[in-house]
Parts: structure tokens; C-alpha cells; sequence
């Protein structure tokens, strides 16, 4: 299928609910799918961003990925953006922790670090990735 991301990262929640809002609402990241166990929990959330989608789900839910994940900790991911203080200031205005402002960086991106809720770090910045010569 065109468009398919190869590589999705796939991150853990305490709480996915509230991970996906912050990711919607602070991030602009939209929601692609949700799946709900009996329970009310996300047991899997696709969001895209951009031609990039990170999936998510609740930690606890007992799924086989969940067991294998129950010891990791908090991930790092990078996502290019096309600009930089619209997107930062967008995280702000949602009470996002930012760690790191926007920044030029020496190699010619601009980019800026925050955290979610749940210690995750998140980098959005105009460096694209396997485009360098």
C-alpha cells in the first residue's frame, strides 16, 4: 500500500487515553484507529503524523507485546515537522514540558525536545533523515 510507514515505533502507556490526547491535541498528531478491550482500555492505537504513524497501547492490557514490554522504560522518538515554532508553540499552549526550546542545530536542522506525560521524549525538528548526501 503507497503511503504505508516501514518503521512505526510503538510505545506504552500507563494511560493511552491520555497519551493519545496529548499526542492529538499538543502534538497534531491524528488518530488513524483505536481498539478498545472490554475493559475500556486501549489495547492499540495507530497515529499519524505526517507520511509517519507511532502506535500505542495501555500497559497491563496482557497482550503478548505488553508482557514482553512490562520492564521497558521510557522511549526517545524523532519526528520532522516543516515548522518548527508553530509546532512548538502549538505543545506549549497545551501545557506540554518542553526540555529543550528550538534550536538551530550545527548540521542545519532546527528542532526542539519535549516529554510527555509519561517521561517519553519527544523531538520534532526539519532534519530529514536518510536525505543527507
Amino acid at each position: 500500500m503507497a503511503g504505508t510507514p516501514d518503521i512505526c515505533p510503538a510505545l506504552r502507556y500507563q494511560d493511552a487515553k491520555a497519551a493519545i490526547r496529548q499526542l492529538t491535541e499538543g502534538f497534531g498528531f491524528s488518530e488513524h484507529a483505536v481498539y478498545e478491550g472490554e475493559d475500556g482500555r486501549v489495547v492499540h492505537a495507530e497515529l499519524l503524523c505526517g507520511n509517519g504513524m507511532v502506535m500505542l497501547g495501555s500497559k497491563g492490557s496482557g497482550t503478548a507485546f505488553d508482557t514482553l514490554m512490562a520492564g521497558g522504560g521510557p522511549t526517545a522518538v524523532y519526528v520532522r515537522v516543516d515548522d518548527v515554532d508553530a509546532h512548538h508553540d502549538r505543545a506549549v499552549a497545551h501545557g506540554i514540558e518542553i526540555v529543550m526550546p528550538p534550536t538551530d542545530q550545527e548540521y542545519g536542522s532546527r528542532d526542539y525536545t519535549a516529554r510527555d506525560a509519561e517521561g517519553n521524549v519527544w523531538s520534532f525538528g526539519t532534519y530529514a533523515p536518510g536525505t543527507a548526501g
